[in-house]
């Protein structure tokens, strides 16, 4: 009985919904047109799917806090041309490495996974074609 139960709650935390801070719309929009700047690299961090919709995931960039992300949220950064660092943090720690160069964007896909006790996450460098999918299903989250 006791573990029908625990896994009631955990299907329940999953598919529930959870809410973060929102980025302006105007922004929104203007970053889904997905003009490059010259002389930095621009990342976007995506998670666009419902699953894990009660968890909310922090996201860092070279070890600063970006903010978290909830179900259908995005995060857009710009980082000098070089190596990178993105980290996803859930029930686990997942770091993805990306060497950027300046004039072009970036699309990384936040996937949330089954854990033990709580959603697990998973990052994937992504094309642009896949990306920009992405991040239009997405809503901008407010970045700290």
């Amino acid at each position: 009985m006791l573990r029908r139960l625990t896994s009631i709650v955990i299907i329940l935390s999953l598919v529930g919904c959870a809410s973060v801070p929102m980025g302006d719309p105007k922004q929104d929009a203007a970053l889904k047109t997905f003009s490059a700047k010259p002389g930095v690299a621009g990342v976007y961090i995506y998670r666009n799917e419902s699953m894990g919709g009660a968890v909310r995931m922090d996201v860092e960039v070279d070890g600063k806090p970006l903010g978290q992300t909830a179900a259908k949220t995005f995060f857009y950064t710009e980082v000098s041309p070089g190596k990178h660092t993105i980290t996803s943090k859930a029930e686990n720690t997942d770091n993805l490495d990306v060497d950027t160069v300046a004039g072009k964007l970036y699309y990384v896909w936040q996937e949330v996974k089954m854990g033990i006790l709580y959603a697990r996450t998973k990052l994937h460098l992504m094309s642009d074609v896949e990306g920009k999918k992405g991040v239009l299903e997405t809503n901008l989250a407010a970045s700290k």
